[in-house]
């Protein structure tokens, strides 16, 4: 079965009572036992439900993955990930990561007697000189947040089995469309469904993907002892939005090298970050790892941080707001948005300056797109052209 079929098909056969197309609402906290000596597959839905079974099954199919667990959030399923870390053990997390993967590990992992090291992953051969004798985990994702570097996934793969370790990656920036880590030698996959995967701005969601039985067995655990689980409904909107994965994503492809291509040649534009420009220094990666460029879009305004704000609050289509990966354009500043929680000095150190934008193309028209950058644009002040 093709990608384009799977989340249409997969784990979804018709109601048996009425043949409905589209799976039914289980909506409900609790399901009849037969008898004590016939315990049910589904029993509370805590531990499981229909609907979330067919969307994790539909995931795993996505991702070419044997198992999948569905999370309430993308941070409740990377904290589902790091749940297999214990005190005493030590994690290798790239410096240039989501800004709420940052600070789980630096403010809530410590508690935990867990200790975090925060490397540079652009050279795979040298993560051999950090990692420890309990060196437990590597975590990284590509493209980043928000600056769209890669990572050579399969060469961090496999110096990971070298060293022995779990390797964790984010793939929520690329989705399944774009990118399978699994079959790279990534050991446990984890997605922010909010994003690419529901696709509609419209339900918060997470999930876990793997190959190996006994990190599932230990995310099943996890999550039934936990509870951050999601509900019934989140998981049929979820499943509604991944119909569309494939379609919405050639637009948003589409759609954003556009954008990137315009900002590019723009005056009061002083850097462009896109994986799918040939200026892009991972360029080349990007061709041998993805089967596309994605739907973000990071550049620097040539001015001032002022003048980033000015932008961000001047677009009309695009809309100010957290969040990516829906059908609309988004606008998002990480220093106050996605990385607020780090210092200035700690952005700075990562490449997120005052004048970043991050953008999320949509599936506008994409003529209506680049227009509506263009008038923003224009309402930064000409002094912001000049080289800083």
């Amino acid at each position: 079965m093709r990608f384009a079929t799977k989340p249409i098909r997969v784990g979804q056969e018709l109601d048996s009572d009425h043949r409905a197309v589209i799976q039914p609402l289980y909506q409900s906290a609790t399901f009849g036992w037969a008898s004590l000596n016939d315990v049910p597959k589904i029993d509370y839905t805590r531990c499981q439900n229909p609907n979330r079974l067919s969307l994790e099954q539909v995931i795993a199919a996505l991702e070419n993955g044997k198992h999948c667990t569905a999370f309430a959030s993308g941070m409740a399923a990377i904290m589902g990930a790091l749940s297999l870390l214990e005190a005493g053990d030590h994690l290798l997390m790239a410096s240039d990561i989501y800004g709420g993967t940052f600070r789980l590990a630096d403010k809530l992992l410590p508690k935990y007697g867990i200790e975090v090291t925060d490397i540079s992953m652009k050279d795979p051969a040298s993560i051999a000189q950090y990692a420890k004798e309990n060196t437990k985990m590597i975590i990284f994702e590509a493209p980043t947040n928000p600056n769209l570097r890669l990572m050579d996934i399969k060469a961090i793969a496999e110096q990971a089995k070298k060293l022995g370790v779990l390797t964790v990656f984010d793939n929520t920036f690329a989705s399944p469309y774009l990118q399978n880590p699994l079959d790279l030698g990534i050991d446990i996959v984890v997605h922010s469904t909010t994003k690419y995967i529901s696709g509609h701005s419209d339900v918060i969601g997470g999930a876990v993907v793997t190959n190996n039985d006994d990190v599932q067995n230990a995310l099943i655990e996890y999550s039934k002892t936990v509870g951050s689980v999601p509900s019934p409904f989140d998981c049929w909107l979820t499943l509604r939005g991944l119909k569309t994965l494939s379609v919405r994503m050639k637009q948003h492809c589409e759609n954003a090298l556009a954008v990137a291509q315009y900002l590019e040649g723009h005056p009061k534009v002083s850097k462009v970050y896109y994986p799918g420009l040939e200026s892009h220094p991972d360029y080349e990666l990007a061709k041998k790892q993805m089967t596309g460029f994605g739907g973000m879009v990071t550049f620097e305004v040539n001015g001032t941080g002022e003048d980033a704000c000015t932008f961000a609050e001047g677009c009309n289509v695009f809309l100010l707001a957290e969040s990516l990966g829906g059908v609309e354009s988004l606008i998002g500043y990480p220093p106050l948005m996605s990385h607020a929680t780090m210092t200035e000095e700690q952005r700075l150190a990562k490449g997120i300056p005052p004048t970043l934008i991050r953008l999320s193309v949509g599936i506008e028209d994409k003529d209506d797109l680049i227009e509506d950058i263009e008038q923003a644009l224009a309402k930064i002040p000409a002094r912001a052209t000049a080289s800083v």
